[in-house]
């Protein structure tokens, strides 16, 4: 890979996490940990590659982390689920829920890197070009839904990549704050106008010194105009 995928895992017990975060960064990939669900949604979640959940943790389950990561936060960072439970139903439940895969405990280290890769690998197959946008070193895959600076992905939100992808495709255009509430957020959503400056404020630290690129003028909107 062309990259070090970052790696978040979430399991509340420790002898588990400290056996992946060590045999994981062994194989090459950059390991945080969470001792909780709780703990894990206060962390920076967009950044991950890749998030190796606990299923049964005292507090927020989970699932029910999945689900806020899905619907609330609108993240589509793949999900591997660990769990002593491999019933029919708890598949279900987690692939419904938003998983990518699910791992049963005990488990062999060699099969969680394994897995790992298959779904990383899933998100390196090559695209047309007509899916790219590029401007300088900032490229977009629309068919991807990822953000590359300078060959270093950036992890965005769904709504920060639909926002720059709008921006960057009318280049040079002004767009009225309430014309992207109505193209980026669905109709049965209540929003307000304070969200678009709100995500617009996170997407420009995020694209760094592409950040200054998106202008805002009051009573225009906002547009992205890079000069090289």
């Amino acid at each position: 890979m062309d990259y070090t995928p970052k790696i978040l895992v979430v399991d509340d017990e420790k002898d588990l996490r400290e056996i992946l975060q060590f045999n994981l960064s062994s194989e090459g990939f950059d390991i945080d940990v969470a001792a909780s669900a709780e703990e894990a949604l206060t962390m920076p979640l967009e950044e991950y590659h890749l998030i190796l959940l606990d299923v049964m943790m005292g507090g927020i389950s989970g699932y029910k982390m999945a689900d806020i990561l899905r619907k609330e936060r609108e993240l589509d960072v793949p999900i591997i689920f660990l769990t002593a439970k491999g019933s029919e139903n708890d598949l279900l439940t987690g692939f419904n829920v938003g998983g990518d895969d699910y791992i049963v405990k005990p488990f062999s280290i060699k099969e969680v890197v394994v897995r790992i890769k298959a779904i990383l690998k899933r998100g390196k197959k090559t695209e047309k070009p007509s899916s790219l946008i590029e401007c300088d070193g900032l490229m977009i895959d629309l068919n991807r839904k990822s953000v590359s600076i300078d060959d270093n992905q950036i992890r965005l939100t769904r709504k920060e990549f639909e926002i720059l992808s709008l921006l960057v495709k009318s280049k040079g255009k002004f767009i009225a704050r309430h014309e992207i509430l109505n193209r980026i957020w669905s109709d049965d959503v209540i929003v307000t106008e304070r969200n678009v400056d709100v995500n617009i404020a996170r997407l420009r630290k995020k694209i760094g010194n592409y950040g200054a690129a998106i202008k805002g003028r009051s009573g225009y909107g906002y547009c992205f105009d890079y000069q090289n």
